[in-house]
């Protein structure tokens, strides 16, 4: 801490100097001003008046989207079954295709930290820069509307999230198991099954669990892009105002989100 006198000479502790208060003070009025200057940005083509009518609107709509239309049910249980599956199986084709990435992209396993890891460090980074909506979107332009593009969706956007956390589990291993295992004479093979698999089994299984949690969310919204699942059933109910479907849909939706969530939580508890 900074020390100042005082009049009498005394030696005065102080939490910062003046000069070092100076600058604080000028650091949050330049980051005031950055505020106010994005925020007139962002607000310059805002229709105020539809800001201050907008709770009479969520109000109206509220009203309209009870009791839900439970009846409607029998028409979401395929979809909700096709949101399932575009979660599973794109979880799965992720895991098949990030598992070597992250081989590659963790400085102790890669071939080559000069030309292989910076193009595994890309792959993760283009992976996760891009919104599963938007791969959706993508994909049904590409190859159609439909469950298929759904899973792939899922699996591009979840290649970087499972490389990017166990590339960095590969690189947190105990390196003496592995010095352990080399003086043996063991080739590369055997130095990945008994010293760095064993070691990166519990995170890659709550990796995955966790991804394929986030996942389940993230597949109830696809079908607004023509992916397949809930998100079709939901577009459409949008469309025709139907907001008693819209009600039911986003029980479903959440009911599914918290049954995940128990399920992964278990698997992830008697695995780890």
């Amino acid at each position: 801490m900074p020390i100042t006198k005082s009049e009498n000479g005394a030696a005065v502790w102080t939490h910062r100097t003046p000069k070092a208060r100076i600058v604080m003070w000028v650091g949050w009025l330049l980051l005031v001003a950055l505020f106010i200057f994005c925020w007139q940005v962002m607000t310059e083509g805002t229709i105020w008046f539809f800001v201050y009518d907008a709770p009479r609107q969520a109000a109206d709509i509220g009203s309209r989207m009870f009791p839900p239309k439970w009846s409607y049910m029998d028409e979401l249980w395929w979809p909700l079954w096709d949101t399932i599956n575009i979660a599973t199986l794109g979880t799965l084709l992720a895991v098949i295709m990030a598992v070597p990435v992250a081989f590659l992209a963790a400085r102790n396993t890669t071939p080559s930290t000069k030309f292989v890891r910076p193009v595994a460090l890309f792959i993760i980074v283009a992976s996760r820069s891009i919104n599963a909506l938007i791969w959706g979107l993508l994909l049904v332009a590409i190859i159609g509307p439909g469950v298929f593009a759904g899973i792939i969706a899922i699996a591009l956007r979840s290649i970087g999230f499972i490389a990017k956390l166990l590339y960095e589990a590969i690189e947190e291993i105990d390196e003496t198991q592995i010095e352990a295992i080399n003086a043996t004479g063991a080739s590369a093979m055997q130095r990945l099954d008994y010293g760095i698999t064993p070691q990166i089994t519990p995170a890659f299984a709550g990796i995955t669990l966790f991804r394929w949690d986030i996942n389940i969310r993230e597949s109830t919204v696809l079908g607004l892009v023509g992916a397949g699942g809930l998100g079709l059933k939901l577009q459409a109910s949008i469309n025709v105002l139907a907001w008693g479907q819209v009600t039911t849909i986003f029980i479903v939706i959440l009911a599914t989100v918290l049954v995940s969530e128990w399920v992964s939580a278990k698997v992830r508890h008697s695995l780890i």
